[in-house]
């Protein structure tokens, strides 16, 4: 779980970067250059050694899925959202997580669902708003296929590596990053041609801020954490980079947040997590 706990506090400094800092930028070409930075970081780690084919295949799919796809979703919702409404739509990635866990798994697990609505009500508590734009289906739609890609892609991954426990991940994190990078290509070369885009040097530095640590590094430990905790655990976690981003945004930019709200979104959060922690393990610790 302290894998997950510090990528949720990076997550959290990293959260308004996009909307801030790369406006006007291609979102395809962001999430190209998001990936294609992250593929560099761990390609010196790559081993072939003890690697299937097969398996070679699947983390490619996964990567395709989990962050590329996810990324091209993400990212064009910006387009048509604010950065709130982009916070608040992506509050219900806890309820894909355990509902794609109960379908592999081929059980319902009652408690993963209700502290996963626990997690998204508590969520929802500090990034509410009033919605007033009058045309938001097409954003929401878009970080809801968003968050079906995170979710199953990190379960896919846990999966897959608890299967072959062998593999060391840093030396096969790369195919991810090698489906995530060919899917988002594609997708920039059918939007921007053979044309690069003129980038600041404040945009530059946040894509290599964002492609090494907030996807690179940060999406290695999100996955390797999450084969340490079982699925109700890993699906409240997903939720808590938001409150954590709004405290940020009080303790170390000074802006007003609602302390109230956050005191109870946070607090249903973290109940959320502790009635699973101390009931999940004698109940599922058997199928998990």
């Amino acid at each position: 779980m302290v894998y997950l706990l510090l990528v949720s506090f990076i997550w959290a400094f990293s959260f308004g970067l996009i909307k801030g800092n790369l406006t006007g930028l291609d979102s395809n070409f962001v999430a190209f250059a998001r990936m294609l930075l992250s593929l560099l970081v761990f390609l010196p780690f790559f081993r072939w050694n003890g690697l299937k084919r097969s398996l070679s295949w699947k983390l490619i799919a996964v990567g395709a899925i989990q962050y590329g796809l996810m990324y091209l979703a993400y990212i064009y919702s910006f387009q048509f959202l604010k950065a709130y409404q982009v916070a608040l739509f992506t509050i219900f990635t806890p309820l894909y997580v355990t509902l794609l866990h109960d379908l592999l798994t081929r059980r319902f697990h009652t408690l993963f669902l209700l502290t996963a609505l626990l997690a998204i009500i508590g969520t929802g508590i500090i990034v509410y708003k009033d919605v007033n734009q009058q045309d938001l289906r097409l954003g929401f739609f878009l970080l809801q296929g968003a968050n079906l890609c995170f979710a199953f892609g990190q379960l896919a991954y846990r999966r897959l590596l608890r299967e072959n426990s062998k593999l060391k991940d840093r030396e096969i994190f790369a195919l991810l990053y090698v489906g995530a990078t060919a899917v988002t290509l594609l997708a920039a070369g059918f939007s921007m041609g053979l044309s690069l885009p003129a980038i600041t040097l404040k945009q530059g530095l946040t894509l290599v801020y964002l492609g090494v640590l907030a996807s690179g590094i940060c999406f290695f430990l999100w996955n390797y954490g999450a084969k340490m905790v079982d699925a109700g655990a890993l699906a409240i976690l997903n939720n808590l980079k938001v409150p954590l981003a709004v405290a940020c945004s009080a303790l170390f930019f000074h802006e007003t947040v609602n302390l109230p709200r956050l005191l109870v979104g946070g607090g249903l959060i973290l109940g959320a997590l502790l009635i699973n922690e101390s009931m999940a393990r004698r109940m599922y610790s058997s199928d998990d």
